[in-house]
């Protein structure tokens, strides 16, 4: 199996994105491209970086109605992401239809709670404070409407794969041991996250800002 670090190219700058992932090909899994990146470059952007050579995670989080997010998964079908992510707050119907609209190689995978939120942020937007319970109920959601698995921290995987054992879990907010947590409020260890249950971990800054990207890849997957 090759590593299950995807690296997370969050640049607006093209030649910068292909920089970094041709430093650290051979020793991540693949990079994830979000909404930073593909507002600046757009499809033809994630073509290039296909170039490269190494799967694509396409991070756009799509959250609409059900038919646009359908429509919207079509357009991006040329591109064969390895990876797409809805929200899983789009509900049922929404999250059906885009995985009825994604190739057959794409694994659609829902987010359910970003990894910056914690339980003051849930009252906030209306909904019970408990972070677990929420991430639970949208898992169970997923799990059901058909997509491939979910987004979630760290914290929540172990209980997540306990109800959908053959779910595919990418958790994002890792940080290595040593490393600074940022604008993330729940995060965990890279070993941690793997041990729960994790599928794919998504590491952003602790590569990209690191003097020497392809060693702080290395060094994270050392520790796996």
């Amino acid at each position: 199996m090759s590593s299950p670090i995807f690296v997370a190219l969050d640049t607006p700058e093209l030649d910068r994105a292909k920089a970094i992932a041709k430093r650290v090909r051979k020793h991540v899994g693949g990079i994830k491209l979000g909404l930073e990146f593909f507002m600046a470059n757009g499809r033809q952007g994630v073509r290039d970086m296909a170039e490269i050579g190494v799967p694509i995670f396409l991070d756009l989080k799509l959250h609409d109605i059900p038919n646009t997010v359908a429509k919207a998964v079509q357009a991006l079908r040329p591109l064969e992401p390895a990876i797409l992510t809805v929200h899983a707050a789009g509900g049922r119907a929404m999250l059906e239809d885009a995985k009825a609209a994604a190739p057959a190689g794409t694994k659609v995978v829902a987010v359910t709670m970003l990894t910056s939120l914690d339980d003051s942020d849930l009252v906030s937007i209306g909904v019970a404070p408990d972070s677990h319970a929420q991430v639970l109920r949208l898992a169970e959601l997923a799990r059901t409407s058909g997509v491939d698995g979910i987004v979630c921290s760290g914290e929540e995987v172990a209980a997540v794969k306990a109800i959908w054992p053959d779910g595919f879990f990418v958790v994002p907010g890792v940080r290595p041991a040593d490393g600074v947590a940022g604008d993330q409020k729940r995060v965990v260890t890279p070993r941690a996250a793997l041990d729960s249950g994790a599928s794919i971990l998504v590491v952003g800054r602790p590569i990209t800002q690191a003097e020497d990207p392809d060693q702080a890849a290395r060094d994270i997957a050392a520790t796996l």
